[in-house]
């Protein structure tokens, strides 16, 4: 099995400095037809793949820091364009060194356009052919997002992986709406793609859109695919359709992505859907959900989630999870996890954050041996039979 953390101990990377000459670069090590485990190079970091990468919105990861991060193995992490846009502003992070300084992550990062926003901010956004116009939810106050302002804010923070501005449709959706859709979404990366102003240092993604249309998911990936941009991420899913029905279209568009560059499968998801999706050729993967969930007292493990607050939980003294080697499970029992939560501790937050990060980083490193090996099968009746046996639901 490939490394799952750091050697407790082992050396801080060093403090932020200037990324090298190539921003990013991409090997497939090897797998099946559709699933592989591949090398990224980002930002002089290596990121064996497929991979997770926790989300820091706001430019932290809610309820751990950095050097922790390190500690789980995590040299990837998200933050979001339109959040550090109202607060505390682009030209401000400039200011202070970029992201990385700013949040004193050595690690690489990704930051997402502001397009998801304009789907989840429904009443707060409006789309037009120039762009994307906002009322801050913090206090109202105005913003604009333009292909090329996306862009220019996202090399103010330094990032590493940009994601152009794109059109997200809600599913479902009707054909003429998606079509429309992604041929804004085309015309606006041929924008940001103008504006893009140093390759050398960040690495700019297309995004592939089509809402559940299979041709219209084809079409738009061998269009990108004519752009020769560094990577490829799939939008416009886990937005209102059946696990199956991603699982297929997934499945689908990487496909018709080039084989040489890294595929981006943007806001998913549970364990299975990270197993499914991995399977279908899917290199890296985002999403709220281990932390958003570790806040509210829902805890990944090997044989399903378990809810802490449950009264069961009061005088068992077992660790969540008695094969997880997490700072958490070698430290503390359910009893007196439970107790942390129902007691409002901040504590409870870091510890269940550190248990479910180290869960998924487990998983997708065991998901990488189980391609690289051959043994998918095998694994695929052992991660299914045991998920199952708390009765876990597909999305919690």
């Amino acid at each position: 099995m490939d490394p799952l953390t750091a050697p407790p101990g082992s050396p801080r990377p060093t403090d932020p400095s200037p990324p090298p000459a190539e921003p990013l670069s991409f090997q497939v090590l090897g797998g099946t037809e559709a699933a592989r485990c591949g090398l990224l190079r980002v930002r002089g970091q290596e990121v064996l793949t497929p991979a997770f990468m926790p989300v820091g919105t706001r430019a932290a990861v809610k309820g751990v820091e950095p050097d922790a991060l390190l500690e789980l193995g995590y040299r990837l992490i998200l933050a979001n364009t339109y959040h550090l846009l109202v607060r505390p502003g682009p030209e401000r992070i400039a200011r202070l060194g970029g992201v990385h300084r700013f949040m004193s992550w050595p690690g690489a990062l990704l930051t997402d356009s502001g397009g998801f926003q304009a789907f989840s901010l429904t009443g707060l956004s409006r789309l037009s052919e120039e762009g994307v116009t906002f009322r801050s939810h913090l206090d109202g106050s105005a913003h604009a997002l333009t292909p090329e302002r996306a862009v220019q804010i996202q090399e103010q923070y330094g990032s590493d992986i940009l994601m152009p501005l794109d059109v997200c449709l809600g599913l479902p959706a009707g054909r003429q709406e998606l079509a429309e859709a992604l041929e804004r979404t085309t015309r606006w990366l041929v924008r940001s793609r103008q504006a893009w102003q140093d390759p050398t240092h960040h690495a700019l993604f297309g995004i592939v859109q089509g809402g559940t249309e299979l041709d219209l998911r084809a079409r738009h990936a061998a269009e990108l695919a004519e752009l020769d941009l560094p990577g490829y991420a799939i939008g416009g899913l886990s937005v209102g359709e059946k696990n199956e029905e991603m699982y297929f279209v997934t499945a689908h568009t990487t496909r018709h992505l080039p084989v040489t560059k890294p595929r981006y499968l943007m806001g998913v998801g549970t364990p299975e859907d990270l197993v499914a999706c991995s399977l279908a050729g899917v290199d890296l993967f985002d999403c709220v959900l281990p932390t958003r969930t570790a806040r509210t007292g829902r805890l990944a493990t090997r044989y399903g989630d378990l809810i802490i607050k449950n009264a069961r939980y009061a005088e068992d003294p077992a660790p969540l999870d008695p094969t997880c080697r997490c700072p958490t499970c070698r430290s503390f029992s359910r009893a007196y996890l439970r107790h942390l939560f129902v007691n409002q501790d901040p504590l409870a937050v870091r510890l269940h954050t550190l248990h479910n990060l180290h869960y998924y980083a487990t998983l997708m490193a065991e998901l990488r041996e189980a391609i690289a090996g051959g043994t998918i099968k095998q694994f695929l009746v052992s991660f299914h039979g045991d998920r199952a046996q708390l009765g876990v639901r597909k999305k919690p």
